[in-house]
C-alpha cells in the first residue's frame, strides 16, 4: 500500500434496507492518510450511514469498501474496530463508570497492562485539555463539552490510525462548539490521524475539513478542497452555499 493509496476507500458502494430503500448509492471516494475528510449533507443524506459501513455497524450491500487496502469483509470485524475510533454526538459514555474506566475501556479489551493504561488516561486527559483529576468523576458530573472531550479521548485510547466522528460537536453551545473545534485541530496536527467527521453544517466543515464531500439522497454530489467549496460551479453546491451565506468567509485554521 503506497502513501497514494486512500486509507478507507469507497467504490460503487451502496446500502439496500430490506425494504428495498436504497440508502447509498454507487458512492466512490477515498480518505487520504493524515486529512480530515468532512462528509457534509442534510438529514437524511446518508453521511452516518457511509460512516457506520465503515466500521461494519452496517454492511455493504454492493461495491468494495476497503480501509488500508483491504476489504472491510476481509477483516476480523473486532480487528477491525480496533483499528477505528469513533465518536458520536450522543457520547456515549457508561454512566456507571468514572472517566477513567470509560477511557480505558479499549486499552482494557486489548489486555494492556494497568500501570500503561493508567498513563494513557492521565496523558489523553491532558492531551483533550482536561485536567488529570476529571477521571475520578463520573459522566453526570462534567459539562457538555467535557464530555465530548471524554468521548474524543476515548476515540483516541488505543491510538487508532482512523476516526470516525459523526457530528461530535453538535449538541454544544455556539462558543464551546468553536472551543472545541480549534482544539481538534490542533490536536489533529499533532497527531495526524485520517478522520472522517460528519456534519450538516457548512461553516464548520470549511473551518476543519482538507476535503468535503458533499452527499444528496445518498448520492456524492461533490468532492473538492475545503477553499475550492465555496466557488464551486455544481449547482447544488452553491444552493448550498447560499443557504449559509455567501458573505460567511472561511474560518481560519490554526
Amino acid at each position: 500500500m503506497t502513501e497514494a493509496t486512500p486509507v478507507v476507500e469507497f467504490s460503487n458502494v451502496s446500502y439496500v434496507l430490506p425494504d428495498g430503500r436504497r440508502i447509498l448509492q454507487e458512492l466512490t471516494f477515498g480518505a487520504r492518510r493524515g486529512e480530515i475528510l468532512v462528509l457534509l449533507g442534510r438529514s437524511g443524506s446518508g453521511k452516518t450511514t457511509a460512516l457506520k459501513l465503515i466500521n461494519r455497524l452496517l454492511e455493504v450491500s454492493s461495491g468494495q469498501l476497503r480501509v488500508e487496502g483491504r476489504s472491510t469483509k476481509d477483516w476480523n470485524i473486532i480487528e477491525l474496530r480496533r483499528h477505528i475510533g469513533y465518536a458520536i454526538q450522543e457520547v456515549g459514555l457508561f454512566p456507571h463508570h468514572t472517566v477513567g474506566r470509560n477511557i480505558a475501556l479499549v486499552p482494557s479489551v486489548q489486555n494492556w497492562r494497568k500501570e500503561k493504561i493508567a498513563v494513557r488516561v492521565q496523558e489523553l486527559l491532558r492531551l483533550v485539555g482536561l485536567s488529570p483529576e476529571i477521571a475520578a468523576r463520573y459522566p453526570h458530573q462534567l459539562s457538555g463539552g467535557q464530555r465530548q472531550r471524554v468521548g474524543v479521548a476515548r476515540a483516541l485510547a488505543a491510538d487508532p490510525p482512523i476516526l470516525l466522528m459523526d457530528e461530535p460537536f453538535g449538541a454544544l453551545d455556539p462558543l464551546t462548539r468553536a472551543d472545541l473545534q480549534r482544539e481538534f485541530l490542533s490536536l489533529q496536527q499533532q497527531l495526524g490521524k485520517t478522520v472522517l467527521f460528519v456534519t450538516h453544517d457548512l461553516h464548520e466543515a470549511l473551518r476543519l475539513g482538507s476535503r468535503i464531500a458533499l452527499l444528496e439522497e445518498g448520492r456524492l454530489v461533490s468532492l473538492t478542497s475545503a477553499n475550492k467549496f465555496l466557488t464551486s460551479s455544481e449547482p447544488l453546491v452553491k444552493k448550498y452555499v447560499d443557504a449559509f451565506g455567501t458573505n460567511d468567509r472561511q474560518p481560519e485554521k490554526p
